[in-house]
């Protein structure tokens, strides 16, 4: 009978840590099942919509988005991740909080902010990133997507409220 060796648990600080990203895209994803849970006994007009804002936008794109980033830049700065954050998180709250309120001007602002954040993503990780060719390619197509739904969805947000 020969021993098994198993390896011993890395120290805590050495231990990889979710990102802020996964941090605040999950709880957006649960909030966003609250929120669908909620709503829609109550039939509230745009519970579903909010629902799935949260889950998709604001969960699961900020998951991938962050994850991405982390795999691809060479150390993204603390600042820009805090700045993408800020930017993201409040943008998605402002197009939320504007299209409940019907007030198309608040979703401009909170589309605004998106664009912001997206653009700190595109500088943060640029030219040859330090990622296999695929996760860059991947990265920029789930940017550009994010990108060209922002200005769909601030027209929309501008005909629901007319």
């Amino acid at each position: 009978m020969s021993a098994e060796v198993v390896p011993a648990p890395a120290p805590v600080g050495d231990r990889p840590r979710p990102g802020a990203c996964s941090i605040f895209g999950t709880a957006s994803i649960i909030v966003g099942g609250l929120v669908a849970a909620v709503t829609s006994p109550l039939q509230l007009a745009h519970g579903s919509w909010a629902a799935a804002y949260l889950v998709l936008v604001n969960g699961v794109a900020q998951i991938a988005l962050g994850a991405s980033q982390a795999a691809l830049a060479a150390k993204p700065s603390r600042a820009a991740v805090v700045g993408e954050l800020v930017a993201w998180n409040a943008g998605s709250a402002a197009v939320i909080g504007g299209t409940l309120m019907r007030l198309p001007l608040i979703v401009d602002a909170g589309g605004l902010l998106l664009v912001i954040a997206l653009a700190m993503m595109i500088a943060t990780v640029h030219g040859k990133a330090a990622g296999p060719g695929w996760a860059l390619w991947t990265y920029r197509l789930l940017l550009v997507i994010v990108l060209v739904s922002i200005p769909i969805g601030l027209v929309l947000a501008h005909l629901r409220a007319a």
